[in-house]
């Protein structure tokens, strides 16, 4: 057995003891060794999607078809408009003015759905699509906003959010189909992170700016938790759907080894708390690093 297929069996052992169905797609982003699990699948991508969204901010900018500095007004909630969210300014109270790249910086930091919604005003969904068909991802493309995505669900779930613990409830969320959400594939979210890395998406100061922002995320207990190490930098951005948890960004060791890496999961439990598939996002993830660094 090669070491690239222990580590697939190990991964698919993972996922398993974890009780959730999972997906991987992990890339040397200098040298284009890859190992995966369901690579092609058509996936939801909930929140890391906005992986698409900044950087098609950054690739605008870099041509200077839109100032990152550009201030928007937020309205004071009650917003309508307003997407929901547990962090930034979708809980905030009080009107607020923030740049276009602040606002990345909340979407990629927290997850911040009402950043998000702001730079898809700002930009279209249109433009992000013809970025990403740009880079060559012809099945990364989104249809709809964060708060278009999360009216689908209230709506599907009959306005009670208690519903969604109900698997027949979650089975018809019209968010978890990918042929009715944002969607993309393993093996193109990896793609779109190692042009992001090789100053393909764009240059310069504007490539390492967007490195840098997708080195802000304050969650730790996927992808990273699986590189717990104080030389290993990881950047990414996670997404999350009842029953869905999803990570993606890329690992940087020491010795200059980068390597993108994607995994998205379905529970088998319409629990909301479940640490170990979290924990299996990070484990998943280095068994496919350490297999393409042997």
């Amino acid at each position: 057995m090669t070491a690239h297929a222990a580590a697939r069996r190990r991964i698919t052992a993972a996922f398993a003891d974890a009780g959730v169905t999972g997906l991987l797609h992990a890339v040397d982003i200098d040298t284009g060794t890859a190992l995966g699990i369901g690579s092609d699948t058509l996936v939801p991508t909930a929140s890391v999607h906005k992986l698409c969204l900044v950087a098609t901010l950054y690739r605008q900018s870099s041509l200077g078809l839109i100032d990152p500095t550009r201030p928007v007004e937020i309205p004071a909630i009650p917003a309508e408009d307003r997407a929901p969210g547990a962090t930034g300014l979708s809980v905030m109270r009080d009107a607020a003015r923030l740049s276009l790249r602040d606002l990345a910086s909340l979407a990629v930091a927290v997850s911040d759905n009402t950043a998000a919604d702001l730079l898809w005003d700002a930009l279209g969904l249109d433009t992000v699509n013809a970025t990403m068909t740009g880079l060559g991802l012809t099945r990364t493309h989104a249809v709809q906003t964060m708060r278009e995505l999360f009216a689908t669900v209230r709506e599907d779930a009959a306005g009670e959010p208690a519903a969604l613990t109900d698997p027949a409830v979650v089975a018809r969320l019209r968010a978890l189909d990918p042929t009715r959400t944002n969607r993309s594939t393993p093996r193109e979210i990896t793609a779109l992170l190692a042009a992001v890395w090789r100053d393909e998406v764009c240059a310069g100061e504007y490539g390492e700016e967007l490195r840098a922002l997708l080195g802000l995320q304050a969650w730790s207990h996927r992808l990273a938790a699986g590189f717990p190490f104080d030389d290993v930098r990881v950047s990414g951005k996670t997404g999350s759907l009842p029953t869905l948890r999803h990570e993606a960004g890329v690992v940087e060791y020491p010795d200059g080894g980068r390597y993108a890496v994607a995994v998205f999961t379905r529970a088998a439990s319409t629990d909301v708390t479940l640490p170990a598939a979290d924990a299996v996002i990070g484990g998943a993830a280095r068994i496919a690093v350490d297999a393409l660094r042997a």
